[in-house]
C-alpha cells in the first residue's frame, strides 16, 4: 500500500503536483489510506464490541428454527403437554403445539401454515389433507381412541338409559341439550351422528344448545346452564361439576379416531423421532390417564 501511495503523484486543480511528504506520500494520498485503514479498523472494532451481543440472538434464531411444530386437537392438550415436556427432557427439542378443533387445523394447514405434524381430533380432518397431498406417505398412523358421554350437573338426580329412541326429548324437559358444534368439531359431528342412529335427533333438535365445542359444553353444563350436555369421554378428567349419566354407545357412530401424520411440507429432520416417541409406550400413560385408548 505504501509502495503505491509513493507512486502515485497528484496533482491540484490546476494541475500542478501536490507537495510529496518526506517519506515520498502525498498528503492526499496518505489521507486516502488514513480513510481505509480507519474504515477498516472501525469494522473490526465493531464486530469484536457486538458479536457478544449479537451472538446469542442468532444462536436462539437457530435453536427455535429446530423447534418441531405441531397442529392438535383441543381435547389433546393436557396429555399432549406432559408427553411434549417429556421429549424435551429426553431428546433436549422443544414441541410448539397450536391446539383448535381439527377441521379449522386443517384448513389453516392447507392455506399454507408451516408444521411438522397434525395429530387430529377425527380421521375425516386427515383424509382431507391426505387427499390433497399434505402429509407425508406412510407417516399416518391412528393412535387414540375417544367415547362421548352424556353429562349432567353435579347435583342432578337424572337417570337415563340411552338406547335406540330412548327419551331424551323428556329428559331435557323445558331446557336444553348443550353440544359441541356439529358443523365445525369432531365431538358435534360424532354427536349428531349418533343421535340419528339412536333416533332420537328430530324429536330434540329445537331443543339443542351449541356454545361452542366439547370444552364450552362442559363448562356450561357444570355452572348448571343446561340441564344435559354430551361432550368428549376425555374432558371429564378432574371435573367435579358434572357427573356422567351414561356413555353413547359406540356402535351408533362411527369409530372416534385420532390420527397423526408428518406434514407434506415439514423438513425438520427431527420430527420422525418425535412422532416414534408418540407411538411408543414412553408416551403412553400420558394419554391413557386422560382418558384415551391407545391402539
Amino acid at each position: 500500500m505504501l509502495q503505491i501511495a509513493r507512486d502515485l503523484t497528484l496533482h491540484d486543480h490546476h494541475g500542478a503536483p501536490c507537495t510529496a511528504l518526506a517519506n515520498g506520500v502525498t498528503r492526499t494520498s496518505a489521507s486516502v489510506i488514513a480513510t481505509v485503514f480507519g474504515a477498516a479498523c472501525l469494522t473490526i472494532l465493531c464486530l469484536t464490541v457486538l458479536a457478544p451481543l449479537f451472538g446469542p440472538l442468532i444462536f436462539s434464531a437457530r435453536a427455535e428454527s429446530r423447534d418441531i411444530v405441531v397442529f392438535g386437537s383441543i381435547a389433546l392438550q393436557e396429555a399432549l403437554k406432559e408427553a411434549n415436556d417429556s421429549f424435551l427432557r429426553e431428546n433436549g427439542t422443544r414441541v410448539v403445539t397450536t391446539y383448535g378443533a381439527s377441521t379449522a387445523l386443517a384448513k389453516q394447514i392447507e392455506g399454507g401454515m408451516p408444521g411438522d405434524l397434525f395429530f387430529a381430533g377425527d380421521v375425516a380432518s386427515m383424509d382431507y389433507l391426505a387427499e390433497r397431498n399434505l402429509i407425508k406417505p406412510g407417516t399416518r398412523k391412528d393412535l387414540l381412541r375417544n367415547r362421548l358421554v352424556l353429562i349432567a350437573p353435579a347435583n342432578s338426580m337424572l337417570a337415563l338409559t340411552v338406547g335406540p329412541n330412548f327419551p331424551l326429548a323428556d329428559a331435557i324437559g323445558s331446557g336444553q341439550l348443550a353440544i359441541a358444534d356439529p358443523v365445525s368439531t369432531p365431538a358435534g359431528k360424532y354427536t349428531q351422528a349418533s343421535l340419528e342412529y339412536l333416533g332420537v335427533w328430530t324429536a330434540v333438535r329445537s331443543k339443542i344448545a351449541i356454545p361452542g365445542g366439547s370444552r364450552a359444553v362442559l363448562t356450561k353444563v357444570a355452572r348448571g346452564e343446561f340441564p344435559l350436555g354430551i361432550i368428549w369421554q376425555t374432558d371429564t378428567a378432574d371435573e367435579q361439576g358434572i357427573r356422567i349419566v351414561a356413555t353413547l354407545p359406540e356402535a351408533s357412530h362411527p369409530p372416534i379416531v385420532y390420527p397423526l401424520a408428518v406434514l407434506a411440507n415439514s423438513t425438520n429432520i427431527t420430527v420422525s423421532s418425535y412422532l416414534q416417541y408418540l407411538l411408543s409406550p414412553k408416551a403412553t400413560s400420558f394419554f391413557q390417564k386422560r382418558g384415551f385408548t391407545v391402539f
